[in-house]
């Protein structure tokens, strides 16, 4: 298969699915209890995230809530955009990792590895390393230069 393909759909992938899943917790695809809906609202959310953070005090803990919500549809919007893709695609691999080893330390190994979080964070490093991003802004900037 074509590398820039494989290397697009990736990148719409976790664009989308961060995008969708943070947007979720602010409550622009419904409300809680739809079938396509996991939070939302903050409130439904923000008790998930405690859970996930009971080993940090609870201030902490929803600051750390609100800076990764915010991070996630940031990170999903540049790299649906593909602007920015390189840091982008490096901040989800942080951003999921962080996930991972919270969920690790909450509930075991084997949540984040049910849920694939280790998955998305490797490829969210990968995506990193990638030499160039075709089909995306960053592209037609480079283009530009």
């Amino acid at each position: 298969m074509n590398k820039a393909i494989t290397q697009l759909y990736l990148r719409l992938a976790m664009g989308s699915g961060f995008t969708i899943l943070g947007l979720d917790r602010l409550g622009v695809w419904g409300p809680n209890g739809k079938p396509w809906v996991s939070w939302g609202d903050w409130q439904h959310f923000s008790a998930y995230a405690h859970e996930v953070m009971g080993f940090l005090p609870r201030g902490l803990a929803e600051i750390l809530a609100v800076v990764a919500t915010i991070a996630e549809i940031s990170v999903g919007i540049l790299l649906l955009l593909g602007l920015f893709t390189r840091q982008a695609a490096f901040a989800s691999g942080i951003l999921t990792a962080g996930f991972a080893i919270a969920m690790a330390i909450s509930y075991g190994i084997t949540s984040p590895i049910n849920y694939s979080v280790f998955t998305v964070s490797a490829a969210g490093f990968l995506l990193s390393t990638q030499a160039g991003y075709r089909w995306s802004i960053d592209a037609l900037i480079n283009k530009k230069q």
